[in-house]
């Protein structure tokens, strides 16, 4: 082979390689783990296409812990911040799955060091977090559903904490969000599980959503990184 084909053969083979890397990229964007809300021209959709379990898998093999381990009863509980602390209580007796879920996860330290990677600023009022790869993509390892505890008029009072899904109800992992304005969401895609609220801290998340995002959009990454330094569960 001649060194001008050659060339134009490894320029060909680099041109199909960056296509590919860019078709992944835009299906693992497809794929990312959201709250859905479709309201005043702002589409936010849960999963245009069901998120694959593992679409991201964790480097550590976690488990999903029984439902009994949330023992029917309330939880207290701090999550700390680079932003700031925000206590909050966990309904065990509510929504027994993801509290066990939340609570395993937190003394596993799954969450520390993540960035909440999703602010949404427009008609629905949420910080997303939870997600170690900070790409809204990933997860534990593992799905689980059904939904729990969710509310029958789809809304959210300010200070709630409801987990995050793909498109089915059988699709939570470890993404969860904090509301800080009162939300109202679609009850008829099978709704979001409430298992907390914030007892203090509230204006920790209200500033962080003050600052907006850092595309300037009304759904994007917080302009004021939020990692998370630790959970503590009680």
């Amino acid at each position: 082979m001649s060194t001008s084909k050659r060339d134009r053969e490894r320029a060909r083979l680099r041109e199909q390689k960056w296509t590919q890397r860019q078709a992944g990229a835009r299906a693992r964007r497809r794929r990312a783990w959201t709250v859905a809300a479709a309201v005043s021209g702002v589409a936010l959709v849960a999963g245009v296409t069901a998120l694959a379990v593992n679409a991201n898998p964790p480097e550590k093999t976690y488990t999903l812990a029984p439902a009994s381990a949330a023992q029917d009863r309330e939880w207290t509980g701090e999550l700390r911040t680079s932003a700031g602390d925000i206590a909050f209580t966990l309904d065990g007796k509510a929504a027994p799955q993801a509290v066990a879920n939340f609570v395993s996860l937190a003394r596993e330290k799954y969450f520390d060091g993540t960035d909440c990677h999703r602010l949404t600023t427009a008609n629905i009022f949420i910080l997303q977090c939870g997600d170690p790869t900070g790409t809204g993509t990933g997860g534990p390892g593992y799905e689980f559903g059904p939904v729990e505890n969710t509310p029958e008029d789809g809304f959210f009072p300010a200070g709630t904490i409801a987990m995050a899904r793909a498109q089915t109800t059988d699709s939570h992992g470890s993404q969860f969000f904090l509301v800080y304005e009162d939300t109202t969401l679609p009850t008829n895609t099978g709704g979001y599980t409430v298992f907390g609220k914030i007892t203090s801290g509230l204006d920790v998340v209200r500033a962080v959503a003050d600052a907006g995002t850092a595309e300037g959009t009304g759904n994007g990454s917080p302009a004021t990184p939020v990692t998370i330094e630790g959970v503590e569960t009680q």
